[in-house]
Formats: C-alpha cells, sequence, structure tokens
C-alpha cells in the first residue's frame, strides 16, 4: 500500500499590479517602527500577482537575500499609508531574473 504525504506550506500572497508600469514592487521590512513584512513574516514563500496571467512565486529567503544588497541605498525608502512604512523599491528585473536563474 502506498503512503501519501501532504506537505503544507505557507505562502504569502499579494498583487503588483502597477508593477507591469512601474517596473517596481514595494517589499516593506518595516511599519510604524517596528518590524513587520519580510522582517516577520512566516511564509516560506512569496507570490506576486503582476497581472490576470502572470504570477511569481519566489522563496522568502532568496527575496530577503535580494532585498539585502539595497539596504541604506536610494531603493530603501519610505512608503505606504502616510509614509510610516519602511521598504524596498525593488526593479521588477531582479524578480523576473531570480525566477529564471533558478530554474
Amino acid at each position: 500500500m502506498k503512503q501519501a504525504s501532504l506537505i503544507l506550506t505557507l505562502i504569502l500572497f499579494t498583487s503588483f499590479l502597477q508593477a507591469n508600469q512601474t517596473g517596481n514592487v514595494f517589499i516593506e521590512y518595516e511599519s510604524r517602527n517596528k518590524k513587520s513584512g519580510l522582517s516577520t513574516t512566516q511564509a516560506e514563500w512569496y507570490a506576486y500577482l503582476l497581472s490576470n496571467e502572470n504570477i511569481i512565486l519566489i522563496s522568502t529567503k532568496e527575496l530577503k537575500k535580494i532585498c539585502r544588497k539595497y539596504i541604506n541605498t536610494n531603493r530603501d525608502i519610505k512608503g505606504g499609508d502616510n509614509n510610516t512604512s519602511k521598504g524596498i523599491l525593488l526593479p521588477l528585473n531582479d524578480l523576473l531574473c531570480q525566477n529564471i536563474n533558478t530554474k
């Protein structure tokens, strides 16, 4: 008799429908002076909806690696409601290239 395994993993799903126009996604890591977003997530994967036909799936580990190179640069910006969040304005190409390179 074959045994079946069910593996559950947490995926954070969000949409960035403007990313196709701006060429960037905002990856939050702090809000109202507290760690948030990428800094505190328990998700193993991030899924970004870019359009009805395009979804990017990336591991949280890889996303953190990509974002780290932009800490304390002009891409480490304030945003969100009343600019109370901090995050990385990540070039969409960084996500696309990462997904191509890991296949």
